[in-house]
């Protein structure tokens, strides 16, 4: 769908953006594709900046990777600076603030990642935001058309085939953003991320099965469990944890999607590896402070309101 206001425009996409001549022309699609929301944003000259009210209203669970597609984009961060071509691919942390100065009229597509999905310690984060990626050699020149025709036809796929659009869409930005690190990572050599990456995308095929534990994970890939430990503890978090946090957020996505057909908490709990209602509610809890159906009617009124603006 398109929206015109400037006000609506800034909400969704969790920016601000103003014309250099005061006044623009604006338009902005968005979906969602799986675990991704995806802004189509073409706008008249101009700013885009992600100012303190957004990250202070936001919850930092997640990176934008935008793709260029027309136009030229000048963009810092972490003091950083670089250039965008019509193509380039770049990261944008969503935690700390960002700004990308358009002086022609442009075209970005924007992807909200979430950024476990991603497997990037923030440290690592830091080294890959404001740098461009160009579609020339490399993952680069498969992500950039890949990402940018994705946005395109985004409304156009099955939810099955959507989700798996997006796990292929998320493994090809992790990948891009391992190779953009190489040697400056921080946290993990070479030869270990890849193989993270690797798990990652396991953990994501085999999280509705109850019995995936560490120790299912560590003997799929003949490591040790000890082994598995230390990978993860690089990236600042547990195999158990992380495999927590996916199962939470698959269930809180079905659970919005599913609540006008009235799916119930423990069908969809069960659904994503959890034994029990009562196991899914006392884990929600201690993540989110409220139990499973406080939640979704909160996100429910939320969503309501905005879609009523």
């Amino acid at each position: 769908m398109d929206f015109w206001h400037d006000a609506v425009l800034a909400q969704l996409v969790g920016m601000d953006i103003s014309a250099e001549g005061g006044t623009y022309d604006a338009t902005m699609r968005t979906d969602r594709l799986g675990d991704l929301q995806i802004s189509t944003v073409e706008c008249d000259p101009g700013v885009v900046h992600r100012a303190p009210r957004f990250i202070a209203g936001g919850d930092g669970h997640e990176v934008f990777v935008a793709v260029l597609t027309r136009g030229v984009a000048q963009v810092e961060q972490d003091d950083r600076a670089t250039e965008l071509q019509p193509g380039d691919v770049a990261f944008f942390e969503t935690i700390r603030p960002f700004r990308t100065r358009f002086p022609q009229r442009f075209q970005l597509k924007i992807f909200a990642v979430p950024r476990n999905l991603l497997g990037l310690a923030e440290a690592d984060l830091r080294q890959i935001t404001a740098r461009s990626m160009r579609p020339e050699t490399g993952l680069a020149a498969l992500l950039s058309p890949f990402m940018s025709r994705l946005a395109d036809t985004s409304e156009s796929y099955s939810p099955s085939a959507a989700e798996r659009l997006a796990g292929s869409a998320v493994d090809l930005l992790a990948a891009a953003a391992a190779q953009q690190l190489g040697a400056e990572s921080t946290s993990l050599p070479g030869a270990d991320r890849v193989l993270l990456l690797r798990i990652y995308r396991f953990i994501r095929w085999h999280l509705a099965e109850p019995d995936l534990t560490p120790e299912a994970v560590a003997r799929a890939h003949h490591i040790s469990v000890r082994y598995l430990h230390r990978l993860f503890e690089g990236e600042g978090t547990t195999v158990s944890r992380w495999i927590r946090e996916l199962r939470m957020q698959e269930c809180r996505r079905e659970l919005m999607a599913t609540a006008a057909q009235g799916a119930g908490v423990g069908s969809v709990a069960r659904r994503w590896g959890f034994t029990s209602t009562s196991h899914f509610g006392r884990a929600f809890r201690r993540e989110y402070g409220t139990s499973p159906t406080e939640w979704l009617r909160h996100e429910q009124g939320r969503r309501s309101v905005e879609g009523g603006k």
